[in-house]
């Protein structure tokens, strides 16, 4: 089943990635620029790991993006939408790769199952 989310997951990357590259042909350095961004997220787990697992989340969560998105879509914002459909992309990017919202319990524990040196959790 893994191999069938992560499927969907690449599906959903090439498709926020082509429909930001439709949108904004020749945009890549700032697609790039931004790609990681939503991985800063990980600095505030050097202050408390729900703290931390609160800001990944808010900056991974596809619900959360895709309102960013249509905000920007409603109010006309071009730089709205470009960081909507790049977070998106990134987010996507991440369970490509295994990766998912965080519990607040671990950094290695995603609703995805476990990761990083957890991952032999994932067989009990």
């Amino acid at each position: 089943m893994k191999n069938v989310i992560k499927l969907e997951a690449l599906g959903l990357f090439i498709l926020f990635t082509a429909v930001y590259f439709h949108l904004y042909p020749g945009t890549w350095g700032f697609y790039l620029a931004l790609f990681f961004v939503p991985d800063v997220s990980f600095i505030l787990f050097l202050i408390t790991k729900k703290l931390g697992a609160i800001a990944y989340n808010i900056f991974h969560h596809q619900g959360v993006l895709v309102f960013l998105f249509l905000i920007g879509y409603y109010l006309k914002d071009d730089a709205v939408m470009k960081i909507g459909l790049i977070f998106l992309a990134h987010s996507t990017f991440d369970r490509v790769a295994g990766y998912g919202l965080k519990y607040f319990d671990s950094f290695d524990h995603t609703h995805l199952g476990w990761v990083g040196k957890s991952k032999h959790l994932n067989e009990e």
